[in-house]
Formats: structure tokens, sequence, C-alpha cells
């Protein structure tokens, strides 16, 4: 005799459709990250059309907000409980795109496009063909930086620092198209036109390359808990830093990316410096002896 089952009913099926439906919930974010780094590409394009250079500083912030976004689709995905191999796949192709393509081309766009070609050897290699190589290298170096991410698992520096995920090894392919995109942003957009200047920005965006593929410890901000008991210094931070960028996102998005990129830098040379100058032994006192 067949002893009918009961269906489950609409209130037990409903928490797990919710929960299919939450893994799309960081892939929206990522989505929105590829979004912000075609439209970046495709500003840039405009500017080489149009000589138009707003639309420079356009290309920056698409990249702010894709750096925002995909800050948020790891969080919400660990925060939900719903990580998954296709989302980890998606979101280092759609940084390849956004954290290497767009920034690389904008580099090379603001710093190199509008600048009369310079004589700097006997062979006369210009200014522009030397910058292209350094941004080629600066997506050479981040598309390295993912993979190395990738196929590590728990990766740690190798100076000094607390175990676990608290620090990134190397700067992340984010933070080096931030520091791009906040520099354009700082300038509203405005090229360099001086030969000079286009040296210094062809050796930033070198050491910002590598940087990111070094083994220099940087911090990963994942300690920051947003479900502990006690968010309202997190919350004050949070506003402050909302209201700063608001008013002054030049100046503010510039000085952050700068601190950044200087605190890997920082913690480098700290750990250089105890090594050469290691703490003295413990003092012991000599045994007396009858």
């Amino acid at each position: 005799m067949d002893i009918p089952t009961q269906k489950p009913s609409q209130s037990e099926r409903t928490p797990r459709h919710m929960r299919k439906g939450m893994y799309i919930l960081p892939s929206l974010f990522t989505s929105g990250n590829m979004a912000a780094g075609f439209y970046a590409i495709v500003q840039v394009l405009h500017y080489a059309i149009t000589s138009e250079y707003w639309h420079l500083d356009h290309a920056a912030i698409a990249i702010g907000f894709a750096v925002l976004f995909d800050g948020l689709d790891g969080r919400i995905a660990r925060m939900t409980g719903t990580s998954s191999e296709f989302g980890k796949e998606l979101d280092s192709l759609a940084d390849v795109i956004t954290f290497g393509v767009a920034p690389a081309m904008l580099a090379w766009a603001w710093g190199f496009h509008g600048v009369p070609p310079v004589s700097l050897t006997e062979w006369h290699i210009k200014l522009t063909q030397l910058g292209g190589i350094a941004c080629f290298l600066f997506l050479m170096a981040g598309a390295s930086r993912l993979a190395r991410f990738n196929i590590t698992h728990n990766p740690q520096p190798s100076n000094p620092g607390r175990p676990g995920k608290k620090y990134f090894v190397g700067m992340p392919i984010p933070a080096g198209a931030g520091m791009i995109a906040a520099v354009v942003h700082f300038q509203e957009g405005d090229p360099i036109r001086s030969w000079y200047t286009a040296l210094v920005w062809l050796t930033m965006v070198a050491a910002v390359g590598y940087l990111m593929v070094s083994t220099w410890r940087f911090y990963s901000f994942k300690d920051i808990d947003f479900r502990s008991r006690h968010p309202f210094r997190l919350i004050l931070v949070l506003a402050a830093l909302i209201a700063g960028v608001a008013a002054f996102s030049g100046p503010v998005l510039f000085g952050i990316a700068l601190l950044y990129m200087f605190s890997g830098v920082f913690w480098r040379l700290q750990w250089i410096f105890r090594r050469k100058n290691p703490p003295p032994p413990p003092y012991k006192e000599a045994s007396q002896t009858s």
C-alpha cells in the first residue's frame, strides 16, 4: 500500500527559492563592474576621436564605481554564504577587463597620447612608445596578479604580519586601477602635455605594475565586520568618507589611493629595517657561583 507523500507547503519552499536567488546578487555587482569597465573603454575611445578630455574624467569615474562594485560583490557573497566557483571565475574575467584593459588604455591616452614625440636615445625612440610599453606591462602585471591569486590557497605575505587573510600579497588589481583613475580624476581629465611630466607618469605606471606582482603586503579590509555589536565608529568613518568624496571627490580619492599605495611601501621598508637592525637578545643575569 502506497503512503501518499505530503508536498511541502509554500512557506517551506520559499526559503529554498530565496537562497537560490541570492546567488544571483553577487553576480549582479560583478556585471556592474564589467559594465563600468566597458563604459570606461568607450569613453577613452571617444577622447581619441574627439580630443575632448572630459571623456577621460568620465572613464576615471567609471573605474572608481567599478572598484566599489568589486568590493561589494565579494563581501555580499561572504555575508550571504553564496560564494561559488562560477562567481570567482566571472569576477576574475571582469577584473581583467575593468582593472586591466580599461586603466591601461586610460593611462596611455591621458599621459602619452597628446605629448609630442621626444628623441630619448640615438634611435629616436618616441615617448609614446615607451608609454605604451609601460601601460602594457601594467596590464600584464594585473593579469599575473589575478592568476597568482586564483591558484594560491590562503596566500600569506613573505614579510612579517599577522596570519590569516588580513593582508593581500601584492597590491590588488582594483587598487592599482584605482590609483590610475584617481590621478586622472584629480586633474579632471586634463591630459599631460609636457614630456618631463609624461616621464614621471611613465615611472608611476610602471611602479604600480611592480607593486601588483610584488610580495609586499597590503591591507585587505576583510577583517572589518559590519555585523558587529558596536558598528557606531565604523558608521561614523564611512559617513565622513562618503561626505568627503561627495564634496571633494578629486583630492579625497587621490589621497586615499596614494595613502594605500604607500602603505605597502611603508610595511616593506619597516621589515627591511628590522632585518638590518635585529633587536638585542634579552639580558640574562650571570648565575652566581659559590
